[in-house]
């Protein structure tokens, strides 16, 4: 196996990143009511929806691939245990946190249904912290490659546009409720 394990890990938690990346954006996107012709509000919400899957695939491999490896030593309990880990425990930490908040997120939204919106929405608040915290364990665990740290910039630009683009947005709904037009 030797080196291929290593390069899975890293490609697969790099790729991780971009996917929870665009499924940051396209929930801005959601709740900010963003809708074209082309691409309607339901379309969005399935590729969100979609999108947030994948990502959870490639954090598996990210995950497995990074214990199975054995050139460090993780453990399974460093996956979900915030800084307990023997191998730089700050930055595994934040990724044990990532992967917590990114489960809590996919169990609320799989129980959506059976449970009450305000406890789905509060939970999904959580994907504010889960971004930024998933980006810098990456940052944080290092990188020699110059080229991954142009796809965390552009993961980055992408994140504090729509950022700025939801920050930005009125609701419709506040809108109708205060009687603006």
């Amino acid at each position: 196996m030797g080196e291929s394990l290593w390069f899975a890990s890293r490609a697969g938690g790099l790729v991780a990143l971009v996917l929870l990346t665009g499924t940051f954006v396209l929930g801005l996107l959601t709740s900010g009511r963003h809708a074209t012709v082309a691409w309607p509000r339901f379309t969005i919400a399935l590729l969100h929806r979609n999108l947030s899957l994948l990502t959870v695939v490639f954090l598996v491999v990210h995950i497995v691939t990074a214990i199975v490896d054995g050139y460090v030593s993780i453990g399974w309990i460093d996956v979900v245990v915030p800084f307990v880990s023997g191998y730089q425990p700050f930055w595994l930490g934040l990724g044990a946190v990532a992967v917590d908040v990114l489960v809590a997120l996919v169990v609320t939204s799989s129980l959506r249904a059976r449970i009450r919106p305000e406890v789905w929405r509060a939970v999904h608040w959580l994907a504010y912290a889960c971004w930024p915290v998933a980006l810098v364990h990456g940052l944080g665990m290092g990188t020699d490659l110059w080229w991954v740290w142009v796809v965390d910039a552009v993961c980055l630009a992408a994140v504090l546009g729509a950022l700025v683009w939801r920050a930005r947005r009125t609701h419709p709904d506040t809108v109708a409720r205060v009687g603006v037009r």
